[in-house]
Formats: C-alpha cells, structure tokens, sequence
C-alpha cells in the first residue's frame, strides 16, 4: 500500500488590529498565495520538490513533517482528530495565518 496526501486549503484568516500595529504595511491583508477550496495532492514527487514551488515555503515548513508521517503511513493526529488519517494545521504567519486540512489517502498497490 502507498500513502499520499491530500492538502485542502480551508480558510485564510486575517488579523487586521496585529496587521496596523506590527506591520511596515499595515495594509497587507489577507494571504495571497492560496485560495480557500483549493486542493494538493502530494505523492514522492510533489513532496520532494515542495509541490514544484506551487507551495509557499513558510507554509510547507509548517506542514512537511506531518505530510511526511501520512505518506509513510502513519496516523497524523490518532486521538486529536475525528479521524486518525487527517488532521487541521496552519501556516506561521501571525497576522494573515491560512488554516490547511491535511488527509492520508491510502492506495492500494
């Protein structure tokens, strides 16, 4: 059996008040790299090359060792989830956070 995994991306969040406070454009609003809805899939290709740059860096160094686990098989968040082949996660970004759902897809050989 292989394991890939399926990234959904569930919300971009924005956080006007830390934005105007902390930022040198207070202005910047709301993530611009992903839209809510859109999905990845990720097998051994895609992981190796962080989705062929269609991925923003911040954001994969925050999910890459759960994507690893899941594609090795692993349950991603036993216990924590509703389901233990998926989990809820997010980017580091604290003034325009995107909330991703991550999901093992396991496929028969």
């Amino acid at each position: 059996m292989t394991h890939k995994v399926k990234i959904t991306v569930l919300r971009r969040e924005l956080f006007a008040d830390l934005q105007k406070q902390y930022l040198a454009d207070p202005q910047a609003g709301k993530c611009e790299v992903f839209r809510e809805g859109q999905e990845f899939l990720v097998g051994p290709e895609e992981y190796m090359s962080m989705l062929n740059g269609q991925f923003c860096a911040e954001a994969w160094d925050c999910v890459s060792r759960y994507i690893y686990t899941a594609r090795q098989g692993g349950s991603i968040m036993g216990g924590w989830t509703n389901a233990e082949n998926m989990m809820i996660a997010c980017c580091n970004d604290g003034t325009r956070p995107v909330i991703f759902k991550l999901e093992r897809i396991d496929v028969e050989d």
